[in-house]
């Protein structure tokens, strides 16, 4: 597979050891991906078999099958699903990021792109045909619900009195606030319509919902803001998010008088019980993708050790660490001797201080923090690529960024400060200077973000 469509560029002027350090952290990465295609995950685990959908163990009868599919590998979770289906879907949707569709319609199911990270109108429109389809499901009937990274955003209705602008305004706050995705979703929950458990509750029918995770942990209920799960959050957990990150005073009035009415108990909470027709099954995450990536690394001829798939905390500060640690490696041998590949999954941010933000994204920030750390530890034959599984690292077309002991050279060559970019959140510019940027375009899935450390 080649997915990185910058390959050539990322190899330039790089040869011997060096170069084939870099060729094989690329062949990792793209191996990781293309075990995670959304479509095969799907034709893997769904069947189809005497009128009846099979599950694992678990089999579903049904008079009519609707499908609704949201998130960033819902185009290819629903063109595997209208495969084993076929004529049995009724009717469906398919919402999903600009550029990530390749039709206009599945079958029956409309296409629907929308924005991402930031919602707009077709994110309400895309919700819309959602509830419709919902409330068709009957009693004897099924829907599958496909979920993937991505969805809350891409699946958006405000609850009654918050309009759309108002839903950005506060999302984009708490973007820059540097609050982590779990909390910027506990809020978004508490005022959609759709979210928190909210959607299942309009299907009289049976729903099996298949899931790909791009949230730390796999927390279903943080997944697209958990639209088929029973939710732990609650209005007071959203207003406590809000004043812990000093926006509460910044968000526009018509969130703030909701929630405050869901603290008095005037508005409906989230759902709050497991619904017994609702069958929620994870196929993918994080976790898996590592082990994807470690199998690579090992037939590579690495050891491969999986630190972390939950990994978390500032971008910029988590590549010092991950530098840190390989260039132990490399002095003492410790606690790893090489070759040896350490494989990280997880989600790390960027946390503005009110200064204007530069372009980047926080796969970008922490390749950038690592290349410092590399250049100040003076260690060759050691490198890291740091990726969005998605292809998108912030509002960038960058999927993050590799670097290896010149990178920080590299970039002073080309008359740009590394460490004032990196203060400034410019991570994109420094790294396009040192021709560092990871280039692949959308991958049509999205099972968060990786970093695999390579040290000889």
């Amino acid at each position: 597979m080649t997915l990185v469509k910058n390959r050539d560029e990322l190899l330039l002027n790089y040869e011997g050891v060096e170069r084939t350090l870099r060729e094989k952290a690329i062949q990792i990465v793209e191996h990781a991906i293309e075990m995670a295609d959304p479509e095969k995950l799907v034709k893997e685990c769904l069947k189809f078999e005497n009128n009846r959908i099979v599950f694992k163990n678990k089999t579903f009868e049904f008079s009519r099958a609707y499908v609704v599919a949201i998130g960033k590998a819902a185009y290819p979770m629903a063109k595997a699903a209208g495969e084993i289906l076929g004529e049995v879907i009724a009717d469906g949707v398919v919402v999903t990021k600009y550029g990530y569709s390749r039709s206009s319609r599945i079958g029956v199911m409309e296409v629907i792109e929308a924005g991402h990270p930031v919602p707009d109108e077709n994110s309400m429109k895309g919700a819309m045909k959602g509830i419709e389809i919902a409330e068709k499901v009957g009693e004897k009937d099924l829907l599958i619900l496909l979920v993937s990274g991505g969805g809350s955003a891409l699946f958006v209705m405000p609850e009654k009195g918050i309009t759309l602008e108002d839903k950005i305004k506060t999302y984009e706050l708490l973007l820059k606030s540097g609050a982590r995705i779990q909390e910027i979703n506990t809020v978004r929950k508490h005022i959609s319509a759709v979210k928190g458990g909210k959607f299942v509750k309009r299907v009289r029918g049976k729903v099996l919902t298949l899931i790909i995770s791009d949230v730390v942990g796999d927390d279903l209920e943080a997944i697209a803001s958990g639209i088929s799960v029973k939710d732990p959050t609650t209005f007071e957990d959203a207003v406590r998010i809000l004043k812990d990150y000093g926006v509460w005073d910044k968000i526009p009035e018509s969130v703030r008088n909701y929630l405050e009415r869901g603290l008095k108990g005037e508005v409906e909470e989230t759902l709050k019980e497991e619904p017994k027709n609702v069958t929620n099954e994870l196929i993918c995450s994080s976790s898996k993708v590592c082990e994807f990536a470690a199998e690579k690394a090992e037939e590579l001829g690495f050891k491969a050790k999986i630190v972390s798939s939950v990994l978390e905390g500032e971008s910029k500060d988590v590549g010092i660490v991950l530098a840190s640690i390989a260039s132990e490696i490399k002095r003492s041998g410790r606690p790893f001797s090489p070759p040896v590949a350490l494989v990280f999954g997880g989600e790390t941010t960027v946390t503005f201080s009110g200064e204007k933000a530069g372009k980047g994204g926080p796969n970008q920030e922490l390749a950038l923090g690592f290349a410092k750390k590399l250049f100040e530890s003076k260690c060759k034959n050691v490198c890291a690529i740091a990726v969005d599984t998605d292809g998108t690292d912030g509002p960038t077309d960058a999927a993050g960024g590799l670097v290896s002991h010149d990178t920080w050279e590299r970039i002073k060559r080309k008359e740009k400060d590394p460490a004032e970019e990196l203060m400034k959140h410019n991570a994109y510019e420094a790294l396009k200077a040192g021709n560092a940027l990871v280039i692949t375009g959308p991958t049509n899935t999205n099972v968060n973000s990786m970093a695999v450390v390579l040290v000889l």
